[in-house]
């Protein structure tokens, strides 16, 4: 018999405010054809004044521990991807614990920037292998929308708030490929690419800063790292992507899942695809996206999932689960 960290509950939260790509025509030169047509993206959320990073999490927690058939008290330890951090310290995920109202284990952020989430679900499963956790909370949340440059058209127009959360529980499995649960994963990073994303701000500024891309090499890298970790996380064991059911990809462009698809060879009608209403959400948009495909009916127990992401850094990984 092995171990295996299997996906128990999921769910998601998303900030009342709708922003459609039309608000962005009365400030900046854009258009709602300009944007789709290079992003996909029709329209994003965005939190309101006082509503944090913890606040979402804590919601799309609540929304998968429902759907998990659980409570607080239940999670061992708390795993929040985020690089909007309420504040430097405490971690967003102590505060997410307060909130839920679990006095007991442990909580940390971990911060990959959109790669956050697959890094995220990568050290839950170690956790769980490990016997250090029976059951993990893995969350992605962000606030994006405050760190952005109003003035950069290239770059605010992309992305948006929100947060998804998955309940993982240590259960055991043949050792096969067919167990349900996490059954592999590939991280990177390189830091040499820092300069094409990063945000200008932080300690030795003294800022919160802005966010900065070098766009059409950021694409570049995705479409090609993006496949490349697909594959190799399907190699480890023993499949490839014609056996996928679903790619769940991070929802930063609509061209880039296309690509990444393509050279997966799995059609497109096999991707779960959120980025037209969500925008891009960093650490929160794989679980977001996992939440929604459960929801639309396309997401069922069985289905060979490959959970794939790029962000800052450039730090890329992908994860591959059995729902």
């Amino acid at each position: 018999m092995t171990l295996r960290a299997v996906v128990k509950g999921v769910g998601h939260f998303l900030p009342a405010r709708v922003v459609p790509n039309s608000e962005f025509e009365h400030f900046i030169d854009t258009s709602d054809e300009w944007i789709r047509s290079r992003s996909g993206i029709e329209r994003r959320h965005f939190a309101a004044e006082g509503e944090t990073t913890s606040d979402l999490a804590a919601s799309a927690a609540r929304d998968a521990l429902n759907d998990a058939g659980l409570v607080a008290a239940d999670i061992d330890a708390i795993i929040l991807a985020t690089s909007t951090a309420d504040l430097t310290f405490p971690s967003a995920a102590t505060m997410v614990q307060a909130k839920l109202g679990m006095t007991r284990g442990f909580a940390f952020d971990v911060q990959a920037v959109c790669a956050g989430f697959v890094y995220a679900l990568t050290t839950a499963n170690a956790l769980i292998l490990s016997g250090q956790a029976q059951r993990v909370l893995v969350i992605g949340a962000e606030t994006f929308s405050r760190l952005m440059n109003w003035q950069d058209r290239t770059t605010c127009v992309l992305f948006g708030d929100g947060a998804g959360a998955l309940v993982l529980q240590a259960e055991t499995g043949d050792g096969t490929n067919a167990d349900r649960g996490i059954l592999s994963a590939d991280l990177h990073s390189d830091g040499r690419f820092k300069d094409l994303l990063y945000v200008d701000g932080g300690v030795s500024t003294g800022t919160t800063g802005h966010l900065h891309m070098q766009g059409k090499e950021v694409f570049r890298h995705a479409v090609e790292k993006l496949a490349e970790t697909a594959h190799a996380a399907l190699d480890k064991i023993g499949l490839t992507g014609q056996d996928v059911d679903w790619i769940v990809p991070h929802q930063a462009n609509i061209r880039i899942i296309e690509a990444t698809a393509k050279r997966m060879q799995v059609p497109m009608d096999h991707v779960v695809v959120t980025v037209q209403d969500h925008g891009n959400t960093s650490a929160a948009s794989i679980p977001l996206a996992l939440s929604v495909g459960k929801d639309r009916g396309q997401i069922h127990q069985g289905d060979l999932i490959v959970t794939e992401a790029i962000g800052g850094g450039l730090a890329w990984g992908s994860v591959v689960l059995r729902w």
